[in-house]
């Protein structure tokens, strides 16, 4: 007759309970008071079942305001066409003017926002993670400034104007780009701490854009191209471009929201962390990947988006609170719904003509984010 093991469901039981320990940690941070006090105002249960509903009803109100966004980026445009014309064009196959407005122009440049936006989003959130830095973006990690400089290169050296030629080229520089900074910041016996990371990061930034202005200083047909292209855009009209991209955006979303147990270990301390049973460095290597593939299909698609990283993990924050299992979902709708909504604004208010997607994210965004600081609603990392 065999014999139960004591300590061997013991350690069974502390190794189940290790996926829960940093999440129940960062919600305790979440529900301290400054004074170190925890709020015994309601139970623990019920502080943590109304704070699941809250959420639960948060991801259904930006599922539908994300399927509201898309419905209006279809419906509203330079030409005005009605409700009932844009539905008819969307169930039927002939080739007439709205056909090929609805499929060939609005159909696909919502199908971008949306990608691009979740995309940048939760790259946003990733990163803010990963680096411990509350005001990072896809710049930080010299991933912007990577994926330009190719662009630069590939009108500079074989002559490429078009999105559809040069997409390669900036999703590898974004990747080299990224793959650089972790390699240098990983030097050293403490390995990819944050601040060697947005160290590095800083240091590729601006030796990456020094060149890029070095290029685009000598061609004009270049500066013509990075002008057009930096400013970003959604206005893609060619599905086969949406179709060579998805796959990586895909991959970087799975990534991206598979981390999430990892980064509420790493949210502790490294040392914590370790601990806990994670693996440090390969949670960041993990991290820095995800990130490289979302920014790099993001800009390969749509060019330098901005803002949208920067301020979009700091709404979900403050709607989901620091556990990244409910915030990564929360920054990837977030995301798409701003860029769809910011694309919509541009298009409306300059009728018609538009204004780029990224300088309405900058007239939109940094007020509100000016705001958010000044009222102190910003969350800490």
């Amino acid at each position: 007759m065999a014999s139960g093991d004591p300590s061997g469901s013991d350690s069974a039981s502390s190794h189940a309970a290790r996926g829960e320990e940093a999440s129940s940690d960062a919600e305790r941070r979440q529900d301290t008071r400054p004074g170190g006090t925890a709020r015994d105002s309601a139970p623990p249960l019920n502080r943590l079942n109304s704070r699941r509903r809250r959420r639960l009803l948060g991801i259904v109100v930006l599922c539908g305001l994300l399927l509201l966004s898309c419905a209006l980026s279809i419906l509203v445009g330079a030409k005005l066409i009605p409700p009932n014309a844009v539905f008819e064009a969307l169930v039927a196959t002939s080739s007439t003017e709205n056909n090929v407005i609805i499929y060939e122009l609005r159909v696909p440049r919502t199908i971008a926002g949306v990608l691009a936006g979740s995309s940048l989003g939760l790259a946003g959130a990733l990163m803010q993670g990963y680096t411990r830095n509350p005001i990072a973006g896809p710049s930080v990690l010299g991933i912007t400034q990577g994926a330009g400089l190719a662009v630069v290169l590939a009108v500079f050296t074989l002559g490429i104007t078009g999105m559809l030629g040069f997409i390669w080229f900036s999703f590898g520089g974004a990747l080299v780009s990224a793959l650089a900074v972790f390699v240098i910041g990983s030097i050293g016996r403490g390995g990819a701490t944050p601040v060697a990371l947005a160290l590095a990061g800083a240091a590729i930034s601006a030796l990456l854009q020094a060149l890029t202005s070095a290029l685009v200083l000598l061609d004009r047909q270049s500066l013509d191209t990075y002008r057009f292209w930096k400013v970003g855009s959604i206005a893609v009209s060619d599905m086969g471009l949406i179709q060579r991209v998805l796959p990586f955006l895909l991959l970087g979303l799975l990534l991206g929201l598979a981390s999430a147990p990892g980064l509420n270990a790493l949210s502790l301390g490294d040392d914590m962390a370790a601990a806990l049973g994670h693996n440090v460095a390969r949670s960041r290597a993990i991290g820095v990947a995800a990130i490289a593939v979302l920014v790099g299909g993001a800009v390969a698609l749509c060019g330098p988006i901005s803002f949208v990283g920067l301020i979009v993990p700091h709404i979900a924050r403050y709607f989901a609170g620091p556990d990244h299992r409910w915030l990564l979902p929360f920054a990837a709708l977030g995301g798409a719904c701003l860029v769809l909504l910011a694309d919509l604004v541009g298009r409306v208010v300059a009728r018609p003509s538009e204004i780029q997607v990224g300088v309405m994210l900058a007239m939109i965004g940094a007020p509100f984010f000016i705001a958010l600081v000044r009222r102190r609603r910003l969350m800490r990392l």
